[in-house]
């Protein structure tokens, strides 16, 4: 497919929100999430503040390209609504991009203002971090649909599409779950770090440590029955609608999860160091866009497949 102009400033635009993710992430890890103290938007009363400490700096870096994510989104809209027509698919994506930018930015606020940052490990704190995790992923879904509809994409079609509806629908819903299981989980390690394998290993199963800490032996359980279910879907949605593009997402779906479940390992032996927790959900991400732009390849309203034989669309039809 041939790239306008609009299409490249938009997965510049999702690119470019990975960066912001991945940064929010570094300051979870280094503990630097007071580093403006309990003010939003100001940091520590400043517009810009003085004198700033480390921890100031990280989250003070985070605000201003989170606010960038912002202008950019922004400018996406605008363009969008001055390039295409009213009601058309890109406009529409454009404009829930910017709603959930918006969202991200107020559960921030609220983060902040609540103090939910730092060493606090309380369970307001999980539903935040988990909250805030899911919404990532929707917006990441939206600028990512947004910019496959720029680059010639077709509009979803839901209607008729069988059982494969649902298969997808749970996947997608299993994703969301793990995510927030594994912003838990990532925060446990931040609070609660271990000084060995057989530490972490123990802390795991004990049931007095924190429930931070005792959901760690449920994600990577959660994470091998939902890649596996995501590969499998993938392959049978290939088959089922017969085309080279869905193919090469099922594959790149299949080698970003192996990749992932050899990075949760690496985490777990190195006792889960900061540069590893941030490959680690920047893999995650990567599997997500690839299953959003399975998902839309798949639900095509014009197929992205050019060939049908009547007996292959009568038995899509049958189930």
């Amino acid at each position: 497919m041939k790239l306008n102009r609009f299409a490249w400033f938009a997965w510049i635009t999702l690119a470019f929100n990975l960066l912001v993710i991945v940064w929010g992430a570094f300051v979870r890890a280094t503990g630097s999430g007071a580093g403006c103290g309990g003010h939003w938007p100001l940091c520590n009363g400043q517009i810009v503040p003085p004198a700033p400490q480390m921890a100031t700096l990280i989250e003070f870096g985070h605000r201003m390209t989170s606010g960038l994510s912002l202008l950019l989104i922004g400018t996406m809209l605008i363009w969008a609504l001055r390039a295409y027509p009213r009601r058309h698919v890109v406009r529409r994506g454009a404009i829930l991009s910017l709603v959930f930018v918006l969202m991200e930015a107020l559960i921030g606020a609220v983060i902040v203002e609540l103090d939910l940052v730092a060493h606090n490990a309380s369970i307001t704190r999980a539903f935040s971090g988990s909250a805030h995790l899911v919404n990532t992923f929707l917006l990441v879904a939206v600028l990512t649909l947004t910019a496959w509809w720029a680059s010639g994409g077709q509009p979803l079609q839901l209607q008729g599409q069988g059982s494969l509806i649902w298969m997808f629908g749970l996947g997608i819903v299993a994703t969301l779950v793990l995510g927030a299981i594994g912003a838990i989980t990532a925060l446990g390690d931040t609070l609660f770090p271990a000084h060995s394998l057989a530490q972490g290993l123990q802390q795991d199963f004990s049931p007095t440590e924190h429930l931070f800490l005792r959901l760690r032996v449920y994600h990577p359980i959660l994470a091998v029955v939902t890649g596996g279910y995501l590969i499998a879907i993938a392959f049978l949605a290939s088959r089922w609608r017969p085309a080279q593009q869905i193919r090469r997402f099922a594959v790149a779906l299949s080698v970003l999860f192996a990749l992932q479940i050899g990075a949760g390992v690496l985490d777990v032996y190195l006792l889960a160091p900061i540069w590893m927790q941030l490959v680690h959900l920047l893999l995650a991400d990567s599997i997500w866009i690839t299953l959003v732009l399975t998902t839309a390849a798949t639900f095509a309203a014009v197929p992205v497949y050019s060939e049908y034989s009547r007996s292959s669309l009568s038995q899509i039809r049958a189930t």
